[in-house]
């Protein structure tokens, strides 16, 4: 149950649009965090402390800002009872799955946010979804999750699918974490964590990430050379998006034996599905039957950034076919277990 005490609260800003104002070169994020938290400071019950991080368009936020923010986040925590990140909406969806996995364990609630309006527009949508951010922060939930539009999502879940809508994000193929209304805050869904292979119990920074990580969608007619090519350009991982369950083409242009030759050359493969919703199973077809060796996995239902992120994280710990294979924050379902993100 949430502990009702008062919370001391972090938080962390990255830029993004809720940190832009207008310039002579466009918006630009120039608000820093005690900007960005004095409209809200007043209603808030908690004490709040704040940090800028870094100040970017989130379009530039790559795996070494994961993990100077992650660093910050473990830091933050020390005396903190929770964290709100405020952060750009065009990969926030992949900076909070990258968090998730290095911060995997965690007790207390790591929560991003932002908005598609900026802080000082009329319209603005950033005073509701700070505010959302930090009631969600208070409740003494562990994980990492998306605060947006009324809705909490977890970090692994977390996909932006509107451009212009506030409703910017989906949870997708599991429920929402929680949502907000006149009574509160509600959290029925909890990020889990499944500690496995080398991974500890309890929580601890686990802030490695590999960024050789080659992101592919497959279209028809795509030519073998491109997994040559991942290869030769060195790198150690590949997600693949595939056509419906898994299906890679086999005719004239045979993926498949590209494939295996990747793997074979000890480039770690992670396959998922194109489609949104559900989940890539290669032993459905004779396409995949046999495929699945110790470096070529099945990302069943995991979004493409959940799947990229987990594999940049997974290269760079121990046993990463072992990570690779299992759910770790609930970031694929276990169809065996009758669909439970989590092991028991």
């Amino acid at each position: 149950m949430p502990d009702s005490k008062p919370k001391r609260l972090a938080l962390l800003a990255t830029g993004g649009t809720i940190a832009s104002t207008m310039t002579d070169h466009g918006l630009m994020p120039t608000l820093t965090a005690d900007e960005l938290l004095a409209p809200v400071r007043d209603w808030l019950p908690s004490e709040v402390t704040a940090r800028d991080v870094f100040r970017m368009d989130s379009s530039n936020v790559q795996p070494e800002e994961w993990r100077r923010l992650a660093r910050a986040v473990d830091e933050a925590l020390r005396d903190a009872d929770g964290v709100v990140i405020t952060h750009g909406t065009d990969t926030m969806a992949y900076t909070a799955s990258a968090l998730s996995f290095m911060l995997a364990g965690v007790q207390k609630p790591v929560v991003l946010t932002g908005s598609q309006l900026p802080l000082l527009h009329p319209l603005t949508d950033a005073l509701s979804n700070l505010r959302h951010a930090m009631a969600a922060a208070s409740q003494g939930v562990g994980g990492v999750y998306v605060s947006f539009d009324h809705k909490l999502i977890s970090g692994v879940r977390c996909v932006k699918t509107h451009t212009t809508a506030m409703d910017a994000f989906s949870s997708i193929n599991a429920p929402l974490a929680g949502f907000f209304d006149a009574e509160g805050v509600h959290i029925s869904h909890p990020q889990c964590y499944t500690p496995i292979g080398a991974l500890p119990a309890g929580y601890s920074l686990k802030e490695g990430l590999d960024a050789r990580v080659f992101l592919l969608k497959l279209i028809p007619g795509t030519s073998p050379d491109v997994l040559r090519y991942v290869e030769k350009a060195g790198y150690r991982g590949l997600v693949i998006e595939a056509f419906g369950l898994g299906g890679l083409h086999y005719i004239r242009r045979n993926l498949v034996a590209a494939l295996e030759h990747l793997a074979a050359s000890g480039v770690f493969v992670l396959v998922v599905s194109q489609c949104l919703h559900e989940k890539a199973d290669f032993s459905i077809y004779e396409v995949g039957r046999g495929m699945m060796r110790t470096h070529v996995h099945s990302g069943r239902d995991m979004t493409t950034e959940a799947a990229v992120t987990k594999l940049m994280w997974a290269l760079a710990q121990d046993e990463p076919e072992v990570l690779l294979g299992a759910s770790i924050v609930g970031e694929m379902a276990d169809y065996k277990a009758g669909g439970a993100s989590c092991g028991a």
